[in-house]
């Protein structure tokens, strides 16, 4: 049997796409299918699989696999290049529409070139910040501020579900500095201060610590940054399920909410990544805005 593919990414971070509007794969074939079609060796090569496919509660259904065959929530480059898929391959002839992942409906706005995509801007609706949800099994410290979605101190608390910021975690015998954010997947963001560099880190030897920590039910992705000033960060990310990647869209959503709660960023924030930059916007009314490319790669059929 042939399946048609399509490659594309978004910063770098490369998905497999496929048309689940055409293409059968039995659900139950689709985890050792994605390891199959990520292997960069004897596959297509990527950092998981997408199938995009119908949908009643959205104008399509964009359902996630990491490299590992696992599923996975939410992502943000990936849904940017749903959007252009989408719009590309006329299953819309419409620049505003909507994707849903595991539930959760994301609205997208096309920037066309005749048919080209230049960009897609995605809601990607509000953090969450209760500990239990993200989730992790860290607790805030101890007179620690809990924060509202708009980013504002409201209240000085050592309730269960005021938010993780900037609390200490111990992994691999190093302590670390950690706010939690769900964006729909978890995320462990962690700034890097006294002048360290993401681009010096052994990101393979302490990113699988950091992603099966015990505090991490669900495991989690982490990131690591350094502020080159209050509008702009640069980051390098570990993915859960994938290992490191070029680019993290929820990742880069995580860490300009991170930056925000403990005072190290305005709300609007170009994120430099290793594949490119994402420009992130945490508004006062606590929606989440991303703004990045969507390329196609190639196309092609492989024989599974």
């Amino acid at each position: 049997m042939k399946l048609a593919f399509t490659k594309m990414e978004g910063c770098g971070n490369d998905y497999v796409y496929i048309n689940g509007f055409t293409e059968k794969v039995p659900q139950e074939e689709k985890p050792a299918l994605v390891r199959r079609l990520s292997d960069r060796h004897f596959g297509i090569g990527g950092d998981g699989v997408i199938f995009i496919n119908p949908a009643q509660e959205a104008d399509c259904e964009m359902e996630m696999f990491n490299a590992d065959g696992t599923r996975a929530e939410m992502c943000g480059n990936g849904i940017r290049c749903v959007g252009g898929y989408v719009r590309e391959h006329g299953l819309t002839q419409s620049d505003d529409f909507t994707v849903v992942s595991m539930g959760a409906v994301k609205k997208l706005h096309l920037t066309m070139n005749g048919t080209h995509t230049e960009s897609v801007r995605v809601d990607m609706g509000q953090p969450i910040l209760e500990p239990a949800l993200v989730p992790t099994l860290l607790r805030a410290a101890e007179g620690t501020a809990a924060a509202d979605t708009t980013g504002e101190a409201t209240r000085s608390t050592t309730e269960t579900n005021a938010p993780v910021i900037d609390v200490p975690l111990t992994v691999a015998g190093e302590e670390y500095r950690v706010t939690c954010v769900s964006m729909g997947n978890p995320h462990a963001v962690v700034f890097l201060e006294d002048g360290k560099d993401p681009d010096a880190l052994d990101l393979s030897a302490v990113g699988p610590f950091f992603e099966n920590h015990e505090v991490f039910p669900r495991r989690t992705n982490t990131e690591f940054v350094k502020v080159l000033s209050p509008s702009h960060v640069k980051m390098r990310v570990w993915e859960r399920g994938t290992g490191e990647t070029l680019a993290c869209g929820t990742g880069c959503c995580a860490i300009a909410v991170a930056g925000v709660l403990s005072g190290r960023t305005e709300r609007k924030v170009q994120v430099d990544v290793l594949g490119g930059s994402l420009l992130i916007e945490w508004d006062e009314n606590g929606t989440v805005w991303m703004t990045g490319p969507a390329t196609t790669v190639f196309e092609g059929t492989i024989e599974i």
